[in-house]
């Protein structure tokens, strides 16, 4: 059985392999090798920019802490989209499912605690992935028109259980600081930093020196004041590879996403996979959502701020694989934390990375005989590096746009690699196949 399941998820050039077979596929592949690869390349090329333009935020050990806790949210969200689709139901009540995680944080974080919280962000966003996945696979509804409907509902909902039970007058959540809008405040989330080797890499980084120091910074992040929330979701990422792709679970969910007739006809309860994987998929987008309540120790209204369309942003751009979620989600993070940090002369020097890329993608373009883009790539190449000479900074207004900015040209250059799963967001009815 386990066989005829391979050959039915078939192909994946998300890992470059052929099913779960090793049996590589094409040069699309990520190999380990080429992943450190695109690091070390990505590396060298910001402290050469941090060294030609001075920008020295652009490795700075706060820059990529406040990246990290940018990326967490993200990252969660678009792992549950995952989820949900390699199962083969399309999840765009993502953003619903956090702003529930996130008030279900609020209202309970603030008496006990924030691993309470968290746990009730998970269970908060689990109920929406539950309501989802009623409408989807039990009544057949529209993937795109539920999931419409949750972020439509939950907006509502959230915004009168925080009047009714935060913001009533006389309550005991009113007399502890919250109101229509916010909850009262938890208490902080626990950290963890390495003593000796935190302070010797933070140390390094203020010397400045070429490559040396831009590593230290971005260590130094990853071992200084770290949440262990933040430690929780890169075990759930670990968890979920190895779940879903080394397990017989992750093989009988995955055929459901990729033709779930041929599941079925090989003794998998679709029904089941796909209201697990749901629910999986509203838990860890509410745990997202809770990030955001615990990381500024309150609930707060508008609090998601469309993160979850972001996620289905990264998901997409991961080509529906963990790594590349967990990659996707890192450059919108880092985009989100120029915003939050003011960055308007780190997104200047941008610019510059920016027009140099286009070059290079321009001259693959034309090499590959694809006139029009890469002559397209290079007039907007040389259109940044001209905004690059002629100014100083950039707006506020853009550096706030810029993570959607960076969602739009991500999901525009990684278009021609994904692939979907073969049958996600297809309606399906038990017994069809017969």
């Amino acid at each position: 059985m386990s066989q005829n399941l391979t050959a039915t998820v078939g192909k994946d050039p998300g890992n470059g392999k052929n099913g779960t077979t090793g049996k590589k596929t094409g040069k699309l592949g990520l190999t380990y090798p080429k992943v450190l690869l695109i690091i070390s390349g990505g590396l060298i090329l910001l402290s050469l920019l941090r060294v030609v333009t001075g920008a020295n935020a652009l490795t700075e050990s706060g820059q990529y802490t406040a990246a990290l806790n940018a990326a967490v949210p993200i990252g969660l969200a678009g792992l549950g989209g995952l989820w949900a689709e390699r199962s083969g139901v399309v999840n765009i009540g993502l953003e619903g499912m956090m702003m529930l995680g996130a008030f279900a944080a609020g209202a309970v974080g603030w008496q006990y605690g924030p691993w309470a919280a968290a746990l009730a962000g998970v269970v908060g966003g689990a109920l929406g992935g539950l309501l989802h996945a009623v409408a989807t696979v039990t009544f057949g509804v529209d993937h795109i028109i539920s999931g419409v409907a949750i972020n439509i509902m939950a907006l509502g909902l959230t915004q009168f259980l925080a009047k009714l039970w935060f913001g009533a007058e006389g309550s005991a959540a009113a007399a502890a600081g919250g109101n229509d809008k916010q909850s009262p405040p938890m208490d902080d989330m626990p950290t963890f930093t390495i003593p000796g080797l935190s302070d010797w890499l933070l140390s390094i980084e203020k010397h400045h020196w070429f490559l040396v120091s831009d590593l230290a910074g971005i260590l130094g992040s990853a071992v200084t004041n770290v949440s262990w929330l933040t430690i929780a979701a890169v075990v759930v990422f670990v968890l979920s590879f190895f779940l879903l792709w080394r397990s017989s679970f992750g093989l009988r969910l995955r055929s459901c996403g990729e033709s779930p007739v041929a599941a079925e006809s090989l003794g998998v309860n679709v029904y089941t996979y796909k209201y697990a994987a749901v629910m999986v998929s509203g838990a860890l987008a509410g745990l997202g959502g809770a990030f955001l309540a615990i990381y500024v120790h309150i609930y707060q209204d508008g609090q998601t701020g469309g993160r979850g369309y972001i996620g289905l942003a990264t998901m997409i751009f991961g080509n529906w694989r963990p790594g590349g979620v967990a990659m996707g989600a890192g450059l919108f993070g880092f985009m989100d934390a120029l915003q939050l940090r003011g960055g308007g002369p780190t997104v200047h020097a941008l610019l510059l990375l920016l027009a140099v890329l286009l070059v290079g993608l321009a001259v693959w373009k034309l090499r590959a005989g694809r006139r029009v883009q890469g002559g397209i790539s290079l007039a907007v190449a040389v259109l940044l590096a001209v905004w690059y000479s002629v100014s100083d900074t950039v707006a506020l207004e853009i550096v706030s746009v810029a993570p959607y900015i960076a969602t739009l040209l991500v999901l525009s250059l990684a278009a021609q690699r994904l692939r979907p799963p073969k049958s996600v967001g297809k309606p399906y009815r038990k017994g069809q196949g017969k």
